[in-house]
């Protein structure tokens, strides 16, 4: 079971990077729209405006969807990048796709009251080759946050992220499942290896703002 290749669309004058399943994937997922474990069938990842302020982003995406025609059950994340700018990096079967924005980056333990609130957005969209159990997906998000971090560390970004980071990881539902996910586990390790190296090219990406097409 391979992962599919995103193609880029337009709606409403935005770029969407758009993966269809021939199959729903296994998924886990902390988007707006198809958070949580279960089936999907698609992952979109949208350019929004900068400072973005829909009541309802699980409906915007909804509709976005609509548009594109997708059906059934799919993640859907938003970032202010443009997400021509995403960065894929593969490592030992494990694909990330990466959009880096870091304009308003935190500490994730910091003093709240100290922080800025600004989205900046640091969106992954992660596919393993082989089955992960649902304690192995967990661990594989928190794996996910790990690299990020050593990635912006090595960059000298001052944070661990951003507040609006989010994160899908993505692995076929049928198979022999790996029970850990963790970074030094076979799969967990690719992943935190591929989303490093996405990010770190991401950072080096100029303008990453949304530009017209």
């Amino acid at each position: 079971m391979s992962a599919p290749t995103p193609a880029l669309h337009v709606v409403r004058d935005r770029p969407v990077l758009v993966w269809r399943c021939a199959q729903p994937w296994l998924a886990i997922s902390s988007a707006p729209r198809g958070g949580g474990i279960g089936p999907r069938s698609w992952v979109l990842n949208a350019t929004v405006v900068t400072n973005y302020d829909h009541p309802d982003p699980a409906a915007h995406v909804g509709e976005m969807a609509d548009e594109l025609g997708l059906s059934g059950d799919g993640v859907g994340l938003l970032t202010a990048v443009d997400v021509r700018h995403e960065v894929t990096a593969i490592d030992g079967g494990v694909r990330a796709s990466v959009t880096t924005g870091v304009s308003h980056p935190v500490w994730a333990a910091a003093d709240e009251q100290a922080e800025v609130r600004e989205p900046g957005t640091i969106n992954a969209v992660c596919w393993s080759p082989v089955r992960l159990s649902d304690a192995a997906l967990v661990n594989a998000v928190a794996t996910v946050a790990e690299a990020k971090a050593q990635a912006l560390a090595e960059a000298g970004v001052a944070g661990t992220g951003t507040v609006t980071d989010a994160t899908a990881v993505l692995c076929p539902p049928d198979g022999e499942a790996e029970s850990y996910g963790g970074p030094r586990s076979r799969i967990g390790s690719a992943l935190a290896r591929a989303v490093h190296a996405a990010i770190t090219a991401g950072l080096r990406t100029e303008n990453p703002r949304h530009r017209p097409i």
